[in-house]
């Protein structure tokens, strides 16, 4: 019978200690943000998803078409086609998919590209109801210039 009121005691006492630092924190500044409207500024070091370099003079992608990005990923996500024009000293990239969906953001592909075409984005907000929007299928238009 004492160890029942006890154990009531108890429950009241923490109880009493939880609805106490309840009260304290209700008065404080709040934590969260009011997300669509406002929304954090991204750490220099954040790693976010792999995004393809370019010249900045040419405006063409880095990538030299070594492959080297695409047998590093454990994923098998990236998917690499290039071609080497008549008189060009090296290939040039023709078609670049990267899948959103099932890349694990390891970053082998970036340590491993030699010619630092590869780097992680600073954008976090990546939300889409479509699959399509995660699959970057669509560099053939980018590499013939438009951005």
């Amino acid at each position: 019978m004492i160890k029942y009121f006890q154990e009531i005691i108890e429950g009241a006492y923490t109880l009493a200690v939880g609805m106490g630092i309840t009260f304290v924190r209700m008065f404080r500044r709040r934590v969260t943000l009011d997300y669509p409207y406002r929304s954090l500024t991204m750490t220099a070091r954040y790693r976010g998803h792999i995004e393809l370099k370019r010249d900045e003079a040419t405006g063409q992608p880095k990538c030299v078409v070594c492959m080297a990005c695409q047998k590093a990923c454990p994923s098998n996500c990236i998917k690499l086609d290039g071609q080497k024009p008549e008189g060009a000293p090296r290939k040039v990239l023709t078609s670049y998919m990267l899948d959103f969906t099932t890349c694990s953001l390891c970053g082998l592909c970036v340590e491993s590209c030699k010619f630092d075409a590869l780097t992680f984005s600073h954008d976090y907000n990546l939300t889409s109801m479509r699959k399509e929007d995660y699959q970057t299928m669509d560099l053939l238009r980018r590499v013939g210039g438009a951005k």
